[in-house]
């Protein structure tokens, strides 16, 4: 007769080949790195030797949603599959029964300790990340601004900013000024530091802003590499004479920030990039899409076959700009940021167009400043610092205003907060995803408990909270980041130092075909015609 002892020796030992066989039966478990270009952070999982079986749970993908359990090796999802066994002492078994388990959340935009407007955003790698794991946020991609425009330079300071970070991320590039300098120093971003996408600021005349014909430049220059090119969409220059309009007629306080830059020049410049982008024939991707009139230059692109993003940010679908009119100062001023938040209307819509499609994925731009810092605009709101917090309650929020509303159904909220994201950027499925071989960047949420937001309980470093006393439906219970259990029942164990660098690779599925449109065009030219041979004929 087997002794305990070797009873479970042997079934630790069928676990192990039953999961070895799931796996090899449908591809290598680290498959998904490689495709996704792996990275100078290695491919996929934690490294501790974590075991991990999620039991119970509806496991939700951007593709369909299906009862089945989700065993974690070593930061990997090695099964996913109905009534896994567990087989042996050493795998902690989480229930999820009558809970949904997706992919953990991925942040396409965010400011974390960024030098802006005389000061610098008060949430770094580390307690942005501390906040991000308790929001169900995974992974986020920040941008990098350029030192005195030099790129590598800029590079450089946020991979010492990033040391401390608690959770994976990846980098986009802002582009403030163009030179044969910087276009050299683009390739060298791409083929060597996994840098695919490139971001112009059409707004913030005479710091960050580029004119159209560097603009022009750079989307050529993104084509060639394979990059995504990025706007922030603004007609700056309009936008200086409307700051200064406003202070003409005495209107200092936090609603002329607003009154300043109105829907008009947001759709203006969506109008303008699209049709630059057009031009050339490459990509684009528009981040916070705040107002109507950007979402319908947008729409208009994509029913003509145009491959234009869209990214809404979450103040954008769920607040409107009642609260800058608000009497104090303190209140009022935490909701400036750029392009404004709109009036009550605009939310609806962009809700909308983000259930039909138009738009394609949800952003935070959190960009968090402490009232103290919002405080240099008391008496010109030019001076306020422009940002708001997001990046913990993003995935709440969307869960509870979309899904819990039936705007848009589980799957499509999976795809919202990470699976296009992964696409985009080219790291699905390795990230945006629970499938054999993904990272274990996994979140439980439980649809029947509830939330309450405020700057006194998240975990962000600012003192405000635009969402302040906001309440909903759909609570994360657990984050899983690579494999290890980082939130859990309000309790958080972030590590500084846990996160890694995540290569996104050029050339993703917005590429593709371009090559052969690009023939089409010449084909359709019917030029040169050769004038001086015709007539000597």
């Amino acid at each position: 007769m087997a002794t305990p002892c070797r009873l479970r020796l042997r079934l630790r030992l069928l676990f192990t080949l039953l999961v070895a066989v799931a796996v090899a039966a449908s591809h290598p478990a680290h498959e998904f790195c490689a495709a996704a270009g792996g990275g100078a952070g290695g491919c996929g999982g934690g490294g501790d030797g974590t075991r991990i079986l999620i039991k119970g749970g509806t496991v939700v993908n951007a593709h369909r949603a299906e009862e089945a359990d989700v065993y974690i090796e070593d930061g990997v999802v090695v099964a996913v599959r109905p009534n896994i066994p567990v087989g042996d002492d050493n795998v902690r078994v989480i229930d999820a029964t009558g809970k949904y388990v997706m992919p953990g959340g991925i942040d396409p935009h965010t400011h974390l300790e960024m030098e802006f407007m005389g000061t610098v955003t008060i949430d770094d790698f580390y307690s942005g990340h501390a906040a991000a794991l308790a929001g169900g946020t995974t992974m986020h991609i920040d941008f990098v601004i350029p030192v005195n425009g030099n790129l590598t330079a800029g590079l450089e300071s946020y991979k010492h900013k990033a040391e401390k970070a608690a959770i994976d991320y990846g980098f986009h590039m802002a582009i403030t000024k163009w030179n044969d300098e910087v276009s050299r120093e683009m390739e060298v971003m791409v083929k060597e530091h996994g840098i695919n996408s490139f971001k112009f600021f059409m707004a913030y005349k005479g710091s960050l802003m580029v004119t159209d014909d560097l603009l022009l430049q750079g989307l050529q220059k993104c084509k060639s590499l394979g990059a995504l090119a990025m706007v922030h969409a603004e007609n700056g220059d309009a936008v200086a004479e409307g700051q200064q309009r406003m202070i003409d007629l005495g209107i200092t306080g936090p609603e002329g920030h607003a009154l300043s830059r109105p829907p008009v020049l947001e759709g203006e410049a969506t109008s303008r990039a699209i049709r630059l982008a057009k031009f050339v024939n490459t990509p684009l991707y528009v981040v916070h899409v705040m107002s109507t009139d950007a979402m319908e230059e947008i729409a208009k692109a994509k029913r003509e076959g145009q491959r234009v993003i869209g990214e809404p940010v979450v103040s954008g679908l769920v607040l409107d700009d009642s609260w800058l009119w608000d009497p104090d100062f303190a209140t009022a001023s935490k909701y400036v940021m750029s392009p404004p938040i709109r009036e009550a209307g605009h939310n609806k819509l962009l809700q909308a167009a983000l259930s039909s499609g138009i738009l394609q994925l949800v952003g935070t731009d959190h960009c968090t400043f402490n009232s103290t810092q919002k405080a240099f605009g008391a008496y010109d709101f030019r001076k306020i610092p422009n940002g708001v917090n997001g990046i913990e309650e993003r995935m709440h929020i969307i869960w509870d205003s979309m899904v819990e509303t039936g705007k848009i159904t589980v799957t499509d909220y999976v795809r919202v907060t990470s699976t296009e994201c992964a696409k985009i950027f080219n790291i699905y499925p390795r990230k945006g995803a629970i499938l054999e071989g993904s990272d274990a960047d996994i979140i439980i949420l439980n649809p029947k408990r509830s939330f309450a937001m405020g700057a006194r309980t998240h975990h962000s470093r600012s003192d405000t909270s635009v969402y302040e006393g906001r309440k909903g439906k759909g609570m994360v219970e657990v984050t899983i980041s690579r494999g290890r259990v980082v939130w859990e029942d309000g309790n958080l164990n972030a590590v500084p130092g846990a996160g890694r660098y995540v290569r996104t690779p050029p050339f993703g599925y917005l590429f593709d075909g371009l090559d052969k449109s690009d023939a089409v065009y010449r084909a359709s030219l019917r030029a040169p015609v050769r004038r001086g041979e015709a007539a000597a004929a």
